[in-house]
């Protein structure tokens, strides 16, 4: 169990992370969402990870729901008790257990939960959550940023991954993601999540809504992908200061918005976090510490 908090208004089971966690404060900020869909673009690129999506689901029909449920895993795992946090981990590994590809070329059968697989997917999540927050102006420290990666040891066990196999700091995801650089590209496979994220089908009466809000939402998250991302997709990369910036002043606006508004928004894992443990557990950026 990682980090919890100490403070005496802090009451009740805090789950797996607790108020004490970098996790806890930081899966609080509204930019988590631009995070996430980074995260879908960066994963895409492994080909025999990105099948066992596509092969196993109508990603473009239920593209919407495959997010919300990535959310909701999240926000359980994060801010749920501890007996909630295990059954979500749970009901992750049945799923994945029952879950098999197939690669086109070799006809090779393989599992969606074998564990280079597995450990992509984590580490291209948890990476693009810490990196849009760092660069979105969020306030971790190296420390605290290493802190973070850590205590997704947690969320690693939980997919069915032996803790001990992932990155626990900024050094070791460096090197992880130069090690899988080579068996990265983007195939057929990668190309129909791009081109789902850039356009998503929607009813006519919101394609102005898709213009006006999702066009900015995945331009920046595709905007913070790495460099050799923006090379597999075939599409120049925007100048990193300019991406920044406009991270940095998003990151400005979502955060300008009360919490208590933000957090009403469905399912309200947060609120009902502090509904269980007491004010104390309010997620807020000062409370990270060095």
């Amino acid at each position: 169990m990682t980090a919890n908090a100490t403070n005496d208004s802090v009451r009740g089971d805090p789950g797996l992370f607790g108020p004490g966690s970098v996790t806890w404060q930081a899966h609080g900020d509204p930019m988590m969402w631009i995070a996430g869909v980074r995260a879908l673009w960066l994963q895409a690129l492994h080909p025999r990870a990105v099948r066992g999506v596509l092969q196993n689901s109508d990603f473009r029909r239920d593209a919407w729901g495959r997010l919300l449920r990535t959310a909701g895993f999240v926000g359980t795992t994060t801010y749920g008790d501890t007996a909630a946090a295990e059954r979500a981990g749970a009901r992750v590994r049945g799923i994945h257990r029952r879950l098999g590809a197939t690669d086109p070329d070799t006809g090779e059968r393989y599992g969606v939960d074998e564990p280079a697989l597995l450990r992509w997917v984590h580490c291209a999540e948890v990476g693009s959550y810490l990196h849009v927050l760092r660069r979105s102006g969020f306030p971790l420290t190296d420390r605290a940023a290493d802190r973070y990666l850590a205590e997704h040891r947690t969320s690693a066990r939980l997919v069915g991954l032996d803790p001990a196999t992932v990155p626990a700091d900024r050094a070791a995801l460096a090197a992880y993601f130069a090690e899988v650089r080579p068996e990265l590209a983007a195939g057929p496979e990668a190309h129909e999540v791009d081109d789902f994220l850039r356009r998503p089908p929607v009813h006519p009466l919101l394609t102005p809504a898709r213009r006006l809000l999702w066009h900015r939402v995945a331009h920046l998250a595709y905007a913070s992908l790495p460099p050799y991302a923006h090379e597999l997709y075939g599409r120049p990369a925007p100048d990193p200061d300019t991406v920044t910036r406009h991270l940095r002043r998003t990151g400005t606006v979502l955060r300008s918005v009360p919490a208590r508004l933000r957090w009403q928004l469905p399912p309200k894992h947060i609120l009902s976090a502090m509904q269980r443990l007491g004010p104390g557990a309010r997620p807020a950026p000062y409370k990270v510490g060095a």
